[in-house]
């Protein structure tokens, strides 16, 4: 018999659910993009309808917890837990958004490393919910999390390094800008991902 470790009410966990699922595919077009660099305007469209998407559900778990007295978990997580998957999903907007109105020529090495990094980490998490209710797991994928998020970090440091010792002309210092910009957007994707293990991680140990 499966145990749960919270109450009946599991409008929420459909909800977060529903939330990662929704967030996963927001990554999985954006690695698409990178990926298969072409129509690059309508794969950024289709992104931020994603994204508004996510909006929509976050929204729809902010109703309920206002119209809930009794919450399976504590009421902050569940804000901070909506209000994290919808900030990496906005993270990955953003990136989209910037390499469509920058008119990014073509992805770089570094790119397609931090986005598949971020992937990984969106995996995690979807993974991690999925088994949120009976906790099976769900320290491990926090933890994958956390590496990833390091990896995040280096690969971001090492590239943005590498920009400035490549640009020697002044012409160069847009294209400097440009990417310095998106990298930053993936890195802080990936910071996100980590703030979203950090809450889950936080709701174990009080369920614990």
């Amino acid at each position: 018999m499966k145990f749960h470790f919270f109450p009946r009410d599991q409008k929420f966990f459909a909800l977060f659910r529903q939330d990662a699922a929704n967030l996963k595919l927001g990554v999985q077009a954006l690695k698409e993009l990178v990926e298969n660099y072409e129509d690059v305007e309508r794969k950024y469209q289709h992104i931020k309808d994603i994204e508004h998407q996510g909006d929509m559900i976050t929204h729809e778990i902010f109703v309920k917890l206002r119209e809930t007295f009794i919450t399976p978990i504590d009421r902050e997580d569940i804000h901070g837990l909506a209000s994290g998957l919808d900030d990496v999903l906005d993270c990955v907007e953003g990136v989209a958004s910037r390499m469509n109105y920058f008119k990014v020529p073509r992805p770089t090495p570094e790119m397609k490393k931090l986005v598949d990094i971020i992937s990984q980490a969106v995996h995690q998490i979807s993974e991690a919910i999925e088994n949120f209710e009976s906790l099976s797991r769900v320290d491990a994928f926090c933890k994958q999390i956390n590496i990833l998020e390091y990896e995040a970090d280096v690969v971001c440091r090492e590239a943005i390094a590498d920009l400035f010792e490549k640009t020697e002309k002044v012409e160069q210092l847009k294209d400097l800008i440009k990417l310095k910009e998106i990298y930053g957007r993936l890195e802080i994707a990936a910071d996100r991902c980590e703030d979203v293990a950090n809450i889950i991680e936080g709701i174990i140990v009080k369920t614990s």
